[in-house]
């Protein structure tokens, strides 16, 4: 199967998309691990994107369609895939289609290449609490706490190892907020791009992850019959 999710920064794509690849048996594609991939193996397409990343500067559509069209003419991606992140507006959404066209994929109805288009939903308010509540650990050991959900036992100390906890730059509320301004801008409309393929399924991603991830499955499942 061909699969996209998409939703707001704090939906919880990343870790759903990691079941529902497990779920398929298809590759999990995160144009993020695509782009630190490429720049700890110094590939000239990572060598461009860290120029743009180390200026604060987004990656430009051509430089992440590029990755992406690479990505999906790998042979593990031949037989399906799940795409988290990309597209991200509905200019890389007509690419993914050309991409697809291009590897020899056939539409199905609607003129559409991909299979499902799961839409992780949940309100802006759930989003600012879970991605501000965010503390990682200092010490590098990938200790994650949330304030509400998880809190260390420690207070401002990882209960693991001890490290001084603290809040990413890009998890302050202001920073969330406006990141979420850029998704009603720029990547909601794909939405309607995939609605009208008659491919999109809307899911509620408030809740347990459990939960939500049965519904993502249950959704899956019933598209690929």
């Amino acid at each position: 199967m061909r699969i996209v999710l998409v939703g707001p920064p704090g939906a919880g794509k990343g870790t759903q998309a990691s079941f529902i690849a497990s779920h398929l048996d298809v590759p999990k594609i995160s144009t993020g691990d695509i782009f630190r991939a490429n720049i700890s193996q110094g590939t000239p397409l990572g060598v461009k994107a860290k120029e743009y990343l180390d200026a604060g500067h987004l990656v430009p559509d051509e430089l992440t369609i590029d990755i992406v069209r690479d990505r999906l003419s790998q042979p593990d991606a031949a037989g399906g895939f799940l795409l988290d992140g990309f597209p991200r507006n509905v200019a890389q959404a007509e690419e993914l289609d050309q991409i697809l066209a291009d590897n020899g994929v056939q539409p199905g109805a609607g003129k559409a290449y991909l299979d499902i288009v799961l839409d992780l939903e949940v309100d802006n308010d759930e989003v600012i609490k879970r991605i501000s509540g965010r503390r990682l650990c200092r010490n590098d050991s990938g200790h994650i706490f949330h304030v509400d959900y998880s809190p260390s036992q420690s207070g401002d100390r990882c209960d693991v190892c001890g490290g001084e906890l603290y809040q990413r730059s890009d998890d302050k509320e202001d920073v969330v907020r406006k990141r979420l301004e850029v998704y009603a801008a720029e990547t909601a409309p794909i939405i309607d791009y995939y609605r009208e393929q008659g491919v999109l399924t809307t899911i509620e991603a408030a809740g347990e992850v459990q939960v939500i991830t049965e519904r993502a499955i249950t959704a899956v499942d019933a598209a690929r019959g």
